[in-house]
């Protein structure tokens, strides 16, 4: 039996995967890059390499290209700022199980970007903590994150279950020794899973398996 959960947030929280997306690729447009989303899926959700290097290829110095992430980060602020981006079943499912089970959040989310997007979730109360960006040197698909997750919550390995969507949050929770279910996301619906220990069609799947548990 599991004694807590650690939740990735953008594409199984809130929807603003699509968002980031879309900041980068009219950003990087500027300067000539098309970036697809076959690119953009590979480049951030599997490699976690990003799209800079293709601007760079194009002739942009390294202060361009600082000034291009600047304006990517205040267009997804913007975004996000503009709607709700609470995904469905999410509320309905977190407070139920937290009532059960210690939570937190672990996410490569910048913190102002994270708490702009839970603005009007109403979601973090039910959360111990949320590691944000800052919180840790190396970024999935590294096991730093979930790694220190643990630390905080002193569980061991086989205490912690994750819920992640993207194949490099996959990669990051197997190298910590975890449990992952998998929740594709429509984004991340073609990555390879191989490696989860259960691929999900929806949170209402999680709330269920562990209603069983």
């Amino acid at each position: 039996m599991f004694k807590a959960i650690l939740w990735d947030n953008d594409g199984v929280l809130v929807d603003t995967e699509g968002l980031y997306f879309q900041a980068t690729r009219e950003t990087i447009a500027s300067v000539g890059v098309d970036l697809t989303i076959d690119d953009y899926r590979q480049l951030f959700l599997v490699e976690a390499r990003g799209a800079w290097h293709l601007a760079s290829a194009r002739g942009v110095d390294e202060a361009g290209v600082r000034r291009l992430a600047d304006e990517r980060d205040r267009r997804y602020l913007e975004l996000v700022a503009g709607g709700d981006t609470l995904l469905p079943g999410a509320r309905e499912v977190v407070a139920e199980l937290a009532a059960r089970f210690r939570m937190a959040i672990v996410t490569s989310s910048k913190p102002e970007p994270f708490h702009r997007a839970h603005a009007a979730t109403g979601l973090l109360g039910w959360f111990e903590f949320a590691l944000t960006r800052d919180q840790y040197a190396r970024a999935k698909p590294d096991p730093e994150p979930y790694r220190i997750a643990c630390e905080r919550l002193g569980l061991a390995a086989r205490d912690v279950l994750v819920i992640e969507d993207s194949e490099r949050g996959l990669r990051s929770a197997k190298a910590a020794g975890l449990t992952c279910w998998v929740v594709p996301s429509p984004l991340t619906a073609p990555s390879d899973f191989t490696g989860a220990d259960a691929e999900l069609g929806s949170l209402r799947e999680v709330l269920a398996r562990l209603r069983g548990a």
